[in-house]
């Protein structure tokens, strides 16, 4: 008889099996850490570890999902200060500073995933794609406010600035970085405000 686990409430197990794999997968690479890796740092059997996820690519969907909820609630945070969209901007751009300047930092765990998954019918890759279009919406949805006319491009060009910025923390000065990134920021707000 298989074990099931209630939807609400992870079981210890499962917890520990993520936590081992969104700790690997973002030091180390997807395809460079194995089920019996995973299986030994979260101290479960296999028998377990296929229980809860039934192949690898299941529990990096997961943990791919871990990424985004945690960007979400960023995203959530900086939205829910109340502040004038220009500023809620720039309240996510910090945020994305902070996460560059964070110690142990290894680029944009998406970007990562991508560039392991590039078959883009792959259900990692499609995970990928669905949380950057989250993203793209959510910042177009900002930038709306900052004025009537379409934002799609600006969104795009913060999303590719956020890009270079994530990319380039991990291999120059992140200070220099964040600041470049930061500086971009501000241009581009000036830059849709007056926009005609």
């Amino acid at each position: 008889m298989v074990r099931t686990v209630s939807p609400g409430r992870p079981s210890e197990a499962r917890s520990r099996l993520l936590d081992a794999a969104c700790r690997l997968f973002y030091e180390e690479g997807i395809h460079s850490v194995g089920v019996d890796r995973i299986v030994t740092e979260a101290q479960v059997t296999r028998a377990t570890f296929y229980r809860h996820f039934p192949s690898k690519e299941d529990l990096v969907v997961a943990y791919l999902d871990e990424a985004h909820q945690a960007e979400r609630g960023r995203a959530d945070t900086a939205v829910a200060g109340g502040l004038p969209a220009a500023d809620t901007v720039r309240a996510l751009s910090r945020s994305i500073a902070q996460g560059i300047q964070s110690p142990g930092y290894r680029g944009c765990a998406f970007i990562n995933a991508v560039a392991e998954y590039p078959d883009s019918d792959h259900p990692v890759h499609q995970a990928v794609l669905a949380h950057r279009q989250w993203f793209l919406d959510t910042v177009a949805g900002l930038l709306a406010q900052i004025r009537e006319a379409p934002a799609e491009a600006a969104a795009q060009h913060f999303v590719m600035m956020r890009d270079g910025a994530t990319a380039a923390g991990c291999l120059f000065d992140p200070e220099m970085v964040c600041e470049t990134f930061l500086h971009g920021v501000e241009g581009l707000l000036r830059t849709h405000a007056t926009t005609r």
